[in-house]
This record gives C-alpha cells, sequence and structure tokens, in this order.
C-alpha cells in the first residue's frame, strides 16, 4: 500500500502551482456530496444555486485571475447517475470562478483506456492520486513526481480533453432528456 496523506495535506498545491491544475473524476458519486444539504434538495428536484462565495470558487477565481488554469474531466455514464448528474448542475459555479469543466462518456473513457481512479495533476510535474472506498470516500491521497506516473496523467489529460465536451452542453442535454 503506499503511503497516503489527508486530502487537507495537499491542500496547499490548490494555491501554489504555477500555471494548471487539472482533474479528472471517475467515480459514478461521492458520499461527500450525497451527504450534503444541496444533493438532498437536488434529489426533491431543486437545482443547486451558484455559491461564488464558496472557498473554492473565491481561491479559483484569484487563481485564474494570477494567469493559472483551472480545468477537469468529468467521466460520465449514459445515462448519466443521480451523482453524476448533480456534479453537472453544480458546475456552473465552478464554471463562473473561472474552472473549465467537461465531461466525457464512460465508453470514451474506456477507448481511450484512461485511468479509472481520480487524479489530479499540478503543472504536469505532481500527481496527486485519490484512494476512495467502497462507499464513494476519500480514504486518502498518494503524491508522486514519479516521472512515468506524471507522464502517463499527461497523456490521459491530453486525451480526455481532446474527446470531452463543455459541462454545459451535456448538462442541456441531461435535463431535455429528464
Amino acid at each position: 500500500m503506499p503511503d497516503l496523506v489527508s486530502f487537507n495535506e495537499i491542500a496547499h498545491l490548490f494555491t501554489e502551482f504555477e500555471h494548471t491544475a487539472w482533474r479528472l473524476e471517475t467515480r459514478r458519486g461521492y458520499a461527500s456530496d450525497r451527504e450534503g444539504q444541496r444533493f438532498k434538495a437536488f434529489m426533491r428536484g431543486v437545482l443547486p444555486e451558484v455559491e461564488p462565495r464558496h472557498p473554492w470558487n473565491a481561491n479559483v477565481r484569484v487563481q485564474t485571475a494570477a494567469g493559472k488554469r483551472f480545468s477537469r474531466v468529468r467521466v460520465i455514464d449514459e445515462p448519466p447517475t443521480d451523482g453524476q448528474r448533480f456534479l453537472m448542475a453544480t458546475a456552473l459555479g465552478n464554471v463562473e470562478a473561472g474552472e473549465d469543466i467537461c465531461v466525457l462518456p464512460r465508453s470514451e473513457a474506456k477507448r481511450l483506456e484512461l485511468p479509472d481512479f481520480d487524479l489530479w495533476l499540478f503543472d504536469s510535474r505532481v500527481l496527486v492520486r485519490f484512494h476512495i472506498d467502497d462507499t464513494d470516500t476519500t480514504v486518502g491521497v498518494e503524491v508522486t513526481e514519479d516521472p512515468a506516473e506524471v507522464l502517463a496523467a499527461c497523456q490521459a489529460r491530453d486525451a480526455a480533453w481532446h474527446f470531452a465536451a463543455p459541462t454545459a452542453q451535456a448538462w442541456a442535454q441531461v435535463r431535455s432528456s429528464a
């Protein structure tokens, strides 16, 4: 088992990166979302409101104003799970803050042989791999600068980004089919 650290121990990376922070999300849902009131309201049909003052969005604004780039690709099922629909519905706030979020069908992710784990890639040199249990709870993260692992993550990023669609486009399609 690799050395795991808590997510809090890598929080500094979200302000200290120099150029790019890229995320790959592969899960069908996250326990932290399901436990929140916004998700519960969403499941009752209430669309989440944008939260411009949320600490994540505030940091994204600061970093992107400094010329840095936040982006992510979310792998989604067809049809998307409730957790994936919730993430698409809440993405508007992240996008308004300056984060670029796209989605990619799981079938396409498999065709591209993308990793089947969540990760953050900072400046194409620091890889943070999530370790998530069967309840969709993050139990820790693994940080590496191993050149082979970082290169594989960079290749995954480039492939995913090329085939992914803007989240607003995917969300509009999901909403129109509901």
